[in-house]
């Protein structure tokens, strides 16, 4: 079982690259599938134990900017027993702000979301208690994906 967790701005190309390489063995965890509910840190971490405890491997597709964002979710992903992997979408605000700007409806973000974001972000380390932290970079439409 796994306990995958995102982190970068939005429009690094998190939900992207959830669809690419998890949608079809992954559940899919994004406070954007629940825009209405008032507490979406409790929503999220009701779907995180459902899965978890069915058995189930989860990607938590959120920006997760912050040591306290992580380290519920890593200590949730430890309850389990699930192996926690990271990863960290290294893009620019320029790049961000670039690709926000092709997106539609709902999907695009104010601009002053992405630095709100970008002035939080802490880049994750193994320290926290990832078993594996991975970088990933949107080049030319293909994502890389490399150790940190």
């Amino acid at each position: 079982m796994e306990l995958v967790v995102f982190v970068g701005l939005q429009a690094s190309g998190k939900s992207t690259f959830f669809r690419e390489r998890f949608a079809e063995t992954h559940q899919h965890v994004s406070k954007d599938l629940f825009p209405n509910n008032r507490n979406k840190n409790r929503r999220q971490e009701h779907l995180l134990r459902a899965s978890l405890s069915a058995g189930r491997c989860v990607v938590v597709d959120n920006t997760n900017p912050t040591l306290e964002d992580r380290r519920v979710l890593i200590g949730l992903g430890g309850e389990y027993g699930a192996r926690i992997v990271g990863y960290f979408f290294d893009a620019s605000v320029s790049e961000c702000i670039r690709r926000n700007e092709v997106r539609e409806g709902k999907a695009r973000v104010p601009n002053v979301a992405i630095y709100a974001t970008a002035k939080k972000l802490v880049a994750p380390s193994i320290e926290e208690g990832f078993d594996e932290l991975l970088r990933v970079r949107l080049n030319d439409s293909a994502f890389e994906v490399r150790g940190c």
